[in-house]
């Protein structure tokens, strides 16, 4: 079972549905006919059942609903759960108390982003790789720009994924009128070239029988399996997009979860800077996922077949689509890369990465092979001949733990659950106990 977005998710449509069969009885009783003659966009009518995590939340809430005096441990959905550091926190809310003042208050900004924001991202994490502060563009989140590269790629590219991959890129795909048709015997869309990234390729796709497409979604250290790719197999990658004529988007936002020597940007990569476009979050590494800030580099040399350069394209979309990130989120963002505050959010990294050895340690003791969680807070769990729904209803019946399916990050994810390293270390521990009590 696939799971991807359908842009209202089962939660949603489960409250929605007898709301409206009562008012399509009531409009027929009337005599009224309650539709518009506006067509529903058709790329939405693509988009299969709902959309990974939501379902994920919709069986929380029914298991929670069946057994209310279980101690419920999430393991699945991947949000952080430790406290800002006091030096970030306080940061914004000084600013936000700032606002209420004449000589405080600020409105717009620039849509780009705070310049001195933008200018300490490229200092903190491209100082040895040469972007400059214009290169990068402050947003509200990396998956809300992954949004935005869509708008400006348009409908005609191809595009390619790895498989298994994060669901928002082929999902966006999708609804942007990229991927095509769905096929139920393959599980894939049509237009989709499906990179396999499984353990036996160490995790990397096999560029010799790679087909060409425009667009190469690649995320490292990737979500679900946990693999940073290694240097060579980054040089591999940059070397095939430029001898394609392809452009790369790279995702990021679990960088400052590599402890080895792994690339932490696809900038690293001689070359990359033609034929690439970053993107990357505060929400992992500095626990920003409710307060949403991110950014996207898009380097002045890469540019379209026609030589018109994507970066002015982009500025375009964002001046269009967007008001510029939270001021507010960004100053708690220039706080995360004071030196005071780095060191804060990395030792809160270095906690995660702690339950992510816990629960692998866990799961190599009882004889399953397990990936990741070296390099990133997830871990990719093997189960050889099951299908990963069963066994997500399995470990949330008989432990109440919340995992994700791996099949819900694609076709190759079958037989795999995604386990997430973000939790109070007495939940982890816990998780760890009952794991034991199930499998040994």
């Amino acid at each position: 079972m696939y799971i991807s977005s359908s842009g209202n998710s089962m939660l949603c449509r489960d409250f929605l549905r007898p709301r409206i069969i009562q008012a399509s009885l009531r409009t027929q009783k009337e005599g009224i006919d309650g539709n518009t003659k506006v067509p529903r966009n058709v790329n939405m009518e693509k988009l299969r059942s709902g959309y990974l995590f939501p379902e994920i939340s919709k069986r929380e809430v029914q298991h929670t609903e069946r057994y209310p005096d279980a101690k419920l441990i999430s393991l699945g959905i991947g949000d952080t759960t430790e406290p800002l550091p006091e030096i970030i926190a306080s940061s914004m809310a000084d600013y936000a108390l700032s606002l209420s003042t004449a000589e405080g208050y600020r409105g717009y900004g620039a849509e780009q982003g705070n310049k001195a924001l933008r200018k300490t991202i490229a200092e903190t994490f491209y100082k040895d790789v040469q972007i400059k502060e214009t290169e990068v563009f402050v947003s509200d989140g990396a998956q809300c720009d992954i949004i935005r590269l869509q708008l400006l790629l348009g409908s005609n590219v191809s595009i390619a994924v790895q498989d298994p991959s994060f669901p928002a890129y082929v999902d966006s795909s999708v609804i942007i009128g990229q991927a095509g048709d769905f096929e139920d015997k393959s599980r894939m869309y049509g237009n989709i070239e499906y990179m396999k990234c499984v353990p036996q390729t160490n995790f990397f796709p096999d560029l010799a029988t790679t087909s060409r497409s425009d667009i190469i979604f690649f995320c490292s250290p990737n979500n679900p399996t946990g693999h940073a790719a290694t240097r060579q197999q980054l040089e591999q990658l940059v070397k095939f997009a430029k001898k394609n004529g392809s452009i790369i988007v790279f995702d990021s936002a679990y960088a400052a979860y590599i402890t080895d020597d792994s690339p932490r940007s696809i900038f690293e990569i001689p070359g990359a800077r033609e034929v690439a476009i970053e993107v990357s979050s505060f929400s992992k590494f500095a626990g920003f996922t409710g307060i949403r800030l991110g950014w996207t580099v898009v380097p002045e040399e890469l540019s379209f077949s026609n030589g018109f350069p994507v970066i002015n394209d982009f500025n375009r979309i964002v001046c269009t689509c967007f008001n510029g990130a939270s001021s507010i989120a960004q100053v708690g963002g220039l706080a995360c890369l004071s030196p005071e505050g780095f060191a804060a959010v990395c030792s809160i990294t270095d906690y995660y990465k702690e339950n992510a050895k816990i629960l692998l340690n866990t799961f190599a003791s009882l004889g399953l092979k397990v990936y990741g969680g070296k390099n990133a807070p997830y871990l990719w769990v093997h189960f050889p001949g099951s299908k990963s729904w069963d066994v997500f209803t399995e470990i949330l019946e008989r432990t109440h733990i919340i995992t994700v399916p791996g099949s819900g990050f694609g076709p190759a994810g079958e037989e795999f659950m995604r386990v997430c390293a973000f939790g109070h270390r007495e939940s982890i521990l816990e998780a760890a106990r009952r794991l034991e009590n199930l499998y040994l």
